[in-house]
């Protein structure tokens, strides 16, 4: 998946993506995107551990990106985000998401995002619902 004008777009933004670190990347995969955000003080929690609330984060920003991609001119918004989360992760190590689209409808996509460690242990399955709509 082409993710290239929604990395530009983000570029510009500055927004919660740019403040946890998180970086995007496309794929060759037409129903796949890819990120990544490092564990640091930005996105762990007290204890030196990779936060739950980051890790969600990174999936639902990660799929907001890919339901862009698949829908230029239009916006989406998560409806819902629901998440596993199997292992640590320590700060100092990175974590890379891999999200792929289960359902393609006109105004609703389904994602799965697998979060994994620098060592491709699975750190967390999320799923995300974004609804689609016009820009007014």
């Amino acid at each position: 998946m082409n993710l290239d004008n929604i990395i530009d777009l983000m570029k510009d933004n500055r927004g919660l993506e740019s403040n946890l670190g998180m970086e995007f990347f496309s794929t060759p995969e037409a129903d796949e995107c890819c990120g990544r955000m490092p564990v640091d003080e930005r996105t762990s929690q007290p204890f030196g551990y990779l936060s739950g609330g980051a890790t969600l984060a990174l999936a639902e920003t990660l799929a907001g990106a890919g339901s862009l991609a698949l829908c230029p001119g239009e916006i989406c918004f998560g409806m819902n985000v629901s998440a596993n989360h199997l292992r640590s992760v320590e700060k100092g190590d990175t974590v890379t998401a891999r999200a792929r689209i289960i359902h393609q409808g006109h105004r609703i996509h389904v994602w799965i995002v697998e979060v994994r460690s620098s060592d491709n242990t699975l750190i967390s399955t999320v799923t995300v619902t974004n609804y689609i709509r016009s820009k007014k």
